[in-house]
């Protein structure tokens, strides 16, 4: 991960951010998707292979929060022909041991499962577990970047008893030393919010993507 947003997101995992000065850094567009937006506390990086001074023409704008604004992003992703994602407040762990009396099974029956379906539509090398109950499933694999990356899903019958926090801890088990885990979660999902927030991730931005269909 030699990118140069690589390295930002890393050192922001590991609290270390990007000056809070209200600027913009334009980097080049990464692998796999068209343009993406991540905003930092008082710094956003946009990646994209558009000219700079046809991007900061777009944002013509005091506002710092602008270029993560509808409009924008909009047309961004009509500019370079590619399918707009939803933002999603990024978070961020580094590894622990994982709790011994929690167990997890690898699971390889699952490939029909949308959560499954969908991680593997969006990142490589997808690891699948669930507890010893099959309450709940955790996927983790190498997204955007090459970086470490989880997603968690309860059954609705067993949510509000802390199992999203325990898959989300547990996770935290299941990558290398010295690489951080990384978790996209929609502003609006607040019970995985608090569940990631517990399991003690933090938060360290926000991001969008921009990627064009195969099709």
């Amino acid at each position: 991960m030699d990118h140069v947003l690589a390295r930002l997101l890393k050192d922001a995992a590991l609290g270390q951010f990007p000056a809070i000065d209200g600027g913009l850094s334009l980097v080049p567009a990464i692998d796999g998707t068209a343009a993406g937006v991540v905003a930092f506390s008082g710094h956003t990086v946009i990646a994209t292979d558009l000219a700079e001074d046809e991007v900061r023409r777009r944002l013509q704008s005091s506002d710092p929060g602008a270029p993560m604004h509808p409009a924008f992003l909009t047309w961004l992703a009509e500019r370079v022909g590619a399918r707009l994602y939803t933002p999603d407040g990024l978070f961020a762990a580094d590894r622990c041991d994982v709790d011994v009396t929690f167990k997890l099974v690898r699971r390889d029956d699952l490939e029909e499962n949308p959560r499954v379906r969908l991680a593997r539509m969006l990142r490589r090398e997808v690891l699948v577990f669930s507890d010893m109950n099959g309450r709940g499933l955790i996927t983790v694999g190498r997204g955007v970047l090459g970086r470490q990356e989880v997603s968690v899903e309860v059954q609705p019958r067993e949510r509000g008893r802390g199992l999203g926090r325990r898959l989300a801890q547990a996770a935290r088990a299941l990558v290398p030393h010295n690489e951080p885990l990384f978790a996209q979660i929609s502003p609006g999902n607040a019970a995985s919010v608090r569940a990631f927030l517990a399991a003690g991730y933090k938060p360290i931005g926000s991001e969008v993507w921009m990627v064009r269909s195969n099709g």
